[in-house]
């Protein structure tokens, strides 16, 4: 693969995964924060078990790694996929998105205390930035009941996806290919989002017609399972830069469609603090990948940059 149809793949996860926040808006005219959720997961699981079966991979079985992977649909794919869902029903989709983009930051942190990783200077700097920008993402917040728990959800679901992220990292995976990963820890999340969801909202406010239908097939498919099967093809040839591109990719494409799409417009803050985030989640992902790439080893032994 090319490094250009790397980047192109890149960008055009972030566009899916971008415009999924809006597509979380549409359907959530139609339906509940949690059940949204739920039918996300029983959707987006199926489509990736089916497609980790059509390859030939088998269900895992052993004990410790089913543990292991509840523990990630636990923090990933049901608690902050609650959250976020159930945050974006209350604040716009574009901010929504910008406050989600704040998952590599609290990654960072996570790592530093869990995995003892090291930060460099142009990393910090990147953390000051960003935490920053999520504070002032919040300000506007602080007047309305509504828009201030979105905000708290937003930011709880950062931190759990983070926390989900880094125990990939600390905890061996090895044994179970990332598709069939994800596709059982969704169809786990299923598991307990969809019995929360009738026992807390129940179905009267729902509608089932196109109008939920059609978003919720693309929050769950495109914007879950094709994307991660994207990723899942190109990381392995990807650089550091080229991968963490989506990071900051994503809340762009995030605030564009909401625009686009919605008519949703940001106020003169929620740009500043946006900017800030984008910006403190791009220095601190170069600053990891030019920690990667700034070494290589040749044939000789002879390390080189």
């Amino acid at each position: 693969m090319s490094s250009r149809l790397v980047l192109a793949t890149i960008v055009l996860v972030a566009m899916l995964i971008g415009g999924n926040f809006t597509s979380l808006k549409f359907a959530l005219d139609h339906t509940t924060p949690f059940l949204l959720a739920g039918m996300r997961t029983v959707i987006g699981g199926s489509a990736l078990l089916a497609f980790a079966r059509f390859r030939g991979e088998r269900l895992p079985t052993r004990l410790d790694d089913l543990a292991r992977i509840l523990v990630v649909s636990l923090s990933i794919t049901t608690l902050s996929s609650g959250l976020l869902v159930y945050g974006v029903n209350r604040v716009p989709a574009g901010v929504a998105s910008l406050v989600s983009s704040t998952m590599p930051l609290f990654t960072a942190v996570l790592s530093l205390f869990l995995l003892g990783a090291t930060i460099s200077a142009l990393g910090r700097l990147g953390l000051l930035v960003g935490f920053a920008g999520t504070v002032v993402l919040a300000l506007p917040s602080l007047e309305g009941e509504a828009a201030a728990i979105g905000i708290g959800s937003l930011v709880l679901s950062a931190i759990a996806w983070a926390f989900g992220t880094v125990f990939m990292k600390w905890k061996d995976f090895s044994r179970v290919s990332p598709i069939m990963l994800v596709g059982v820890q969704l169809i786990m999340s299923a598991v307990v989002l969809i019995p929360f969801a009738l026992a807390v909202e129940g179905t009267a406010e729902t509608d089932w017609s196109l109008g939920l239908f059609v978003p919720l097939l693309y929050s769950a498919i495109p914007a879950n399972a094709v994307t991660f099967s994207l990723l899942a093809t190109v990381v392995r040839r990807a650089t550091p830069t080229q991968a963490a591109a989506s990071a900051y990719l994503i809340p762009v494409f995030g605030v564009l469609f909401g625009w686009l799409i919605r008519s949703e417009r940001l106020g003169l803050v929620e740009l500043i603090g946006g900017a800030l985030v984008v910006m403190g989640v791009y220095l601190l992902v170069n600053a990891a990948a030019r920690t990667a790439e700034a070494v290589v080893v040749d044939r000789d032994g002879i390390l080189r940059t």
